[in-house]
């Protein structure tokens, strides 16, 4: 399955054309929930033609002080009102004494965060009553760190049972930027716990410097990035392709989308001609 982020930017074309035809939709809770009128209207459309995926923006696991238990329970509420099929969420924070910083900042990679985040992880999923799905993110500076990354979110996973959102993109950047093995870093990871995956596309300011923006297509380095990391989890895991702005023409995602497709069932076929000795 192949989903798209639902963006109020192209939603009359999206429900009145078949020109964007994807398996699955995606939503940041927080955008929708108390929302009525026209948008709640909308919204019950899309979810009577599209299942509907979630990713949230602002829970901030990484906060220090915290998550905010109200909110989680208002998330509760959306995902149990429209069936949706997961939540995801980011492995950062973005929250800091309950002021609200409007980025998703990475946190760093100590034993003391290991802890904070963990217990943070754990009172959600309690109240969620599910595994929460969280995503690597992407980051520009060098962090404090005590461990690798790898570590760091190895060693999360196996405190809380919490699974994994690969952004694939997220690995490309960093492992640009920072001058490392992007397939070394994915072959690291839990691979079993990947139950979602996010494509996009990012913007190259030099020969030194990418910046994870959602704002372009995607390159064929990421493409193949995909590809190998199917071949790696041996598994058919629904993907995303996120595109928050400078949206092109709905005919261009149709061609993302199946792009990621003909990649999928490629990489699955070979996968069962493998297996059956073909």
């Amino acid at each position: 399955m192949v989903g798209i982020g639902y963006r109020k930017e192209f939603s009359k074309t999206f429900l009145n054309t078949d020109v964007l035809q994807p398996d699955f939709v995606e939503v940041a809770p927080e955008n929708w929930m108390g929302i009525g009128g026209y948008w709640k209207k909308e919204l019950k459309q899309v979810m009577e033609k599209y299942p509907l995926y979630c990713h949230g923006l602002s829970l901030s696991v990484g906060s220090p002080e915290g998550v905010d238990k109200d909110f989680v329970k208002q998330v509760k509420q959306f995902l149990e009102d429209t069936q949706a099929v997961l939540y995801s969420e980011h492995l950062t924070f973005s929250k800091v004494d309950n002021a609200h910083l409007y980025d998703l900042l990475p946190i760093p990679f100590t034993q003391e965060a290991v802890e904070r985040v963990s217990e943070n992880i754990l009172q959600v999923q309690d109240i969620l009553k599910r595994p929460l799905i969280l995503e690597n993110g992407s980051y520009y500076t060098v962090l404090k760190a005590e461990m690798s990354e790898a570590d760091f979110i190895n060693e999360i996973v196996s405190r809380t049972g919490c699974e994994l959102l690969l952004d694939v993109n997220n690995v490309y950047v960093n492992a640009f930027n920072f001058k490392y093995d992007a397939e070394k870093f994915i072959q690291s990871m839990p691979l079993d716990k990947v139950k979602y995956i996010h494509m996009a596309g990012h913007y190259k300011v030099n020969d030194h410097l990418i910046i994870d923006t959602h704002g372009e297509d995607i390159i064929d380095p990421v493409y193949n990035l995909l590809a190998w990391t199917m071949e790696k989890t041996g598994k058919d895991i629904p993907v995303l392709l996120e595109r928050d702005f400078n949206i092109p023409e709905l005919e261009n995602l149709q061609y993302e989308i199946d792009t990621l497709k003909l990649l999928k069932n490629e990489i699955l076929t070979l996968q069962l001609d493998t297996e059956y000795g073909q």
